[in-house]
């Protein structure tokens, strides 16, 4: 690493730099990023917003607009979510039950060939905004917190990213939904006042949460059971990201929790990794349902 260099490749490096220069992992984050593309930070930070008003305006189309996806398997249901949040008491918490609905309804606009942010990917669209935007907003905090959240969690992407992988087709769900949720974590521990250690600790525990999950999207499509998972992906997020706060530490490093990822990601068979060929794709109605999408 170059002398005074903001580059990191792994969470152990990342720290280092952090607690070295007194700095948040966004700062760090922000900074690398003026390193490597030679833009300005208000350059930087400008592009991010862009991003952050597309999550927002995702999470108010499937709120406010009538949306079917491509394959017709979901549509709605985020709808259904945020309905009875305004005339029930949710089992899981208003919180919650928001971040639920506004995960879903991203993974829906994605789905009906929305704009999205793939946060890193469009099949884990939903679970970075759900998250980051619910709590910036129940907790009154500005759009630069939210940005600085956002920031936090690419730092992990780009971990997560270097040393295993976020696509399903490689490494199975669980590193797909797991790397957003994982996202999601560091990022809400930050945006609400944790340190870098925290936000790392709840990275890890958010990855260690989902460690195994198969993709097996019905007909190859991104619609079944992805948008689920978006929901337990912020659930996932969200928790952990309580525990790390309340100072409840990964026993494994995340560096480590990240190499075990991969591996197991590695060992899933074929039929597994987003082949639509195993899992509820294989089921009897998984198939019924992909003749009827294609004929």
């Amino acid at each position: 690493m170059l002398v005074n260099s903001m580059n990191f490749t792994n969470g152990e490096e990342l720290l280092r730099l952090c607690e070295k220069n007194n700095k948040t992992i966004y700062e760090v984050c922000i900074e690398r990023e003026m390193e490597i593309s030679g833009k300005s930070k208000e350059e930087i930070l400008n592009r991010m917003r862009e991003s952050l008003e597309i999550m927002k305006n995702a999470i108010k189309k499937s709120l406010t607009e009538d949306i079917k996806s491509v394959g017709g398997l979901i549509g709605g249901e985020a709808k259904k979510i945020r309905n009875r949040l305004a005339s029930e008491r949710p089992v899981c918490g208003y919180l919650m039950s928001k971040a639920i609905s506004a995960a879903m309804g991203v993974l829906e606009v994605n789905a009906s060939m929305g704009l999205i942010v793939a946060a890193p990917t469009a099949g884990s669209c939903g679970i970075l905004p759900g998250a980051i935007i619910t709590v910036g907003e129940e907790y009154g905090l500005s759009d630069e917190d939210m940005l600085n959240a956002i920031f936090t969690g690419s730092a992990i992407g780009i971990i997560i990213t270097r040393n295993a992988t976020v696509a399903g087709a490689e490494g199975g769900c669980q590193a797909e939904t797991g790397a957003a949720a994982a996202m999601a974590a560091a990022g809400v521990v930050e945006m609400m006042g944790g340190t870098p250690r925290q936000a790392i600790h709840a990275a890890a525990t958010t990855l260690k949460n989902i460690m195994g999950l198969i993709c097996d999207p019905i007909a190859g499509l991104v619609e079944a059971p992805c948008q689920k998972r978006n929901a337990i992906g912020v659930a996932n997020a969200l928790i952990s990201a309580e525990m790390a706060l309340a100072g409840v530490e990964s026993i494994v490093p995340f560096d480590e929790v990240v190499e075990a990822m991969y591996k197991v990601g590695k060992t899933l068979p074929m039929e597994l990794r987003e082949t639509a060929l195993g899992g509820v794709a294989a089921t009897c109605t998984g198939c019924n349902l992909t003749k009827k999408i294609f004929g």
